[in-house]
């Protein structure tokens, strides 16, 4: 079993048809009719659905479909003769996703075309079974969610370039990469000792794109026990594939710990943490690093571990200019894995739009002894919590990609951190690139500012590496029996900023 096949719905609310009977704003998936559409009115439902207690979903299935072990799940394939707009010179069509194994929430899809929303209707001929017994006919089921096709590497072929299923789960790719990395419409007490809440997307409405455009607009409704909320993504497939992000949420009840943009990723080792780990690969993991740029202007990179406990990490901020988390490892060789091709996995950088004001990112490292679960999050959690009766909105924009507009700045960045024994103490060896490394020279006044709280450190070395053209930055550290130590480096040529600033926590 793949982790996205396990992580994307293992925490996916299922809901009935009634949604729309209860709002009478929309008609039924049931019914097919055409009913006026506009991107107010998702948020209006929000709105409502806010308003009202919560309704628990209605997880009910057809017999052959309950329980279904994940094998027999992938038996259920749409048709891709059937994707909708096929053969219509479009620039990108859609095929769904059947309801069953994790996946048993329905959630209604309409299409929308000159200011009218049609319902996408059930019917098992989009569908082939295997060796599942199909359900009956005339019953309409829904859908569990629904995948973007588009020519984005070859103008003949339409690839998979994003897929939304499971809970609030969603998840996207650039030319040449394959899938990594997912996002999330909203997380609610991320690694609480109270235990999280996934809110679920129960609808969609698709866009039809115009010929000849390079984007597809989805509107999505959002709801949870705490909150609801409405999204419209618009979505531009390329090199780095963009996603503009305009939300809009509801508290149904007080948010303590909302999570905004956040991300969901997984590493499982690498140069810098391998204690344990019997495996012929490199590395291990569909992101590296957690890159930030805050509102101070700073730029800093945290290579990511997997801990032997659950470690919460906070960037205090006001109105951060970006976070994300990324893959800088590029090469085949970073990995050694001719199946799982790690090195093609996006990187997932999220840039507000407007002022956030205060908060904090959260990055949260969860222990894991296999690569199919998803043990790292990211997300920006705002300082006051969202109140009972409010509306807050938020616009950003997510850029899957490989190199980021974070790398693309004039300071150097720490793509390597490796860590080993040197005695008693530990050894870290770092190395430095960027687009300006090879223009400048390694002198006197070049000097790296490193810190370590607690612990000592010792035979600092900043030199050149003749292998990559770039620099590598080697120090002991002596924690001194301490059990966790934060460290931070950065080098300066007379007194003014040459490189990110590298930030690590290690722990005994």
């Amino acid at each position: 079993m793949r982790r996205r096949d396990l992580i994307l719905g293992a925490a996916a609310l299922p809901f009935g048809a009634g949604l729309f009977a209860q709002l009478a704003e929309i008609p039924l998936a049931q019914t097919g009719d055409a009913a006026p559409f506009n991107a107010s009115q998702v948020r209006q439902i929000a709105r409502d659905m806010a308003s009202k207690p919560y309704k628990a979903p209605d997880t009910g299935l057809p017999d052959e479909l309950k329980d279904l072990p994940y094998d027999r799940y992938r038996d259920l394939r749409f048709v891709p003769e059937r994707a909708i707009w096929r053969g219509e010179g479009l620039p990108f069509e859609v095929q769904l996703f059947h309801r069953g194994f994790l996946y048993s929430n329905r959630v209604d899809i309409f299409v929308v075309a000159e200011g009218q929303a049609r319902p996408l209707v059930y019917s098992r001929d989009l569908f082939t079974f295997g060796q599942v017994t199909p359900p009956p006919p005339n019953v309409n089921l829904g859908f569990a969610g629904f995948r973007l096709h588009g020519p984005i590497n070859r103008p003949d072929y339409y690839d998979e370039i994003a897929a939304f299923l499971g809970a609030s789960y969603f998840r996207s790719l650039a030319k040449g990469q394959g899938y990594g990395l997912s996002a999330r419409g909203l997380a609610i007490n991320t690694a609480s000792p109270e235990g999280e809440e996934f809110p679920v997307f129960r609808s969609f409405w698709i866009e039809r794109p115009a010929k000849g455009t390079s984007s597809i607009v989805v509107h999505a409704l959002l709801d949870s026990k705490s909150a609801s909320a409405s999204y419209r993504f618009t979505i531009r497939p390329g090199d780095t594939t963009i996603f503009d992000v305009e939300m809009a949420i509801y508290p149904r009840q007080d948010v303590e710990q909302a999570g905004l943009g956040p991300l969901t990723s997984m590493f499982f080792f690498g140069p810098n943490d391998r204690s344990d780990v019997d495996d012929f690969r490199s590395a291990v993991h569909d992101s590296d690093g957690l890159a930030l740029w805050n509102g101070r202007g700073e730029r800093l990179w945290r290579p990511l571990t997997n801990p032997n406990q659950l470690q919460i990490s906070v960037f205090g901020d006001a109105n951060p200019r970006g976070f994300g988390l990324m893959q800088r490892h590029r090469n085949f060789w970073d990995f050694d894995d001719l199946e799982a091709r790690y090195e093609k996995r996006p990187s997932l950088w999220i840039e507000p739009i407007g002022d956030w004001g205060e908060g904090a990112v959260y990055l949260v490292e969860i222990p894991t002894k296999e690569e199919i679960h998803d043990n790292i999050a990211a997300f920006w959690r705002p300082k006051e919590p969202l109140r009972k009766g409010a509306e807050y909105l938020y616009n950003y924009r997510m850029h899957w990609c490989g190199p980021n507009p974070f790398d693309q700045s004039d300071l150097l960045t720490f793509h390597d951190t490796r860590m080993g024994a040197a005695g008693d103490n530990r050894l870290f060896v770092i190395d430095i690139a960027g687009a300006r490394i090879k223009d400048l020279q390694l002198d006197d006044q070049v000097k790296p500012v490193i810190s370590a709280n607690p612990g000592k450190l010792s035979n600092v070395v900043l030199q050149p590496n003749s292998e990559t053209g770039g620099w590598r930055l080697s120090f002991q550290l002596d924690p001194d029996d301490e059990p966790l130590v934060e460290m931070r480096a950065q080098l300066f040529r007379a007194d003014q900023p040459l490189s990110e600033v590298w930030i690590y926590r290690w722990t005994a």
